[in-house]
């Protein structure tokens, strides 16, 4: 299986930059030893439309037409489920086990995603009931990537 992570922004080069490309890399190589093929992102721009729903829309168009019909979104969603990082491990390992081809997180953008990518996501996930901005809620998700890749090899990274 492969995951992704699919943001609306682009980071500039720099600290956050550096720790995506860190944790993500971290992933994938430990992701090889539970099955997990590749471990990846990709990001697009922020929509210029004038209203929030117009770039909801606009944004959360260009998201999907990035994806398979089967891949698996789990929507990064300030109202979705807080979840352990046990548990979002569990969820990666489930769709791993079933077969999935591919499972995406999804960022959307400062006024968050549009109703398509949440009619469509399996799962909606939140960072916890405080509000981060993207660009670190990035680096959140790809540690918590390394981490459910850890948690699936049984290696001490995480700790109870």
């Amino acid at each position: 299986m492969r995951i992704r992570i699919g943001a609306i922004g682009r980071l500039k080069k720099g600290a956050e930059k550096q720790l995506v490309a860190d944790y993500l890399s971290r992933a994938k190589k430990m992701g090889r030893q539970s099955g997990i093929s590749d471990v990846s992102e990709f990001e697009l721009n922020e929509s210029r439309n004038q209203t929030a729903e117009g770039r909801k829309g606009e944004e959360a168009e260009n998201l999907l037409s990035r994806l398979d019909a089967q891949s698996v979104i789990i929507a990064l969603d300030e109202h979705g489920e807080n979840l352990s990082s046990r548990k979002f491990a569990r969820i990666l390992s489930g769709l791993k086990d079933a077969g999935q081809g591919e499972a995406v997180l999804l960022i959307g953008g400062p006024d968050g995603h549009g109703s398509k990518v949440l009619e469509r996501a399996r799962y909606k996930i939140a960072l916890g009931a405080m509000t981060w901005p993207h660009r670190i809620a990035r680096i959140l998700v790809a540690e918590q990537l390394y981490r459910a890749m850890t948690i699936m090899a049984n290696h001490p990274y995480h700790r109870d």
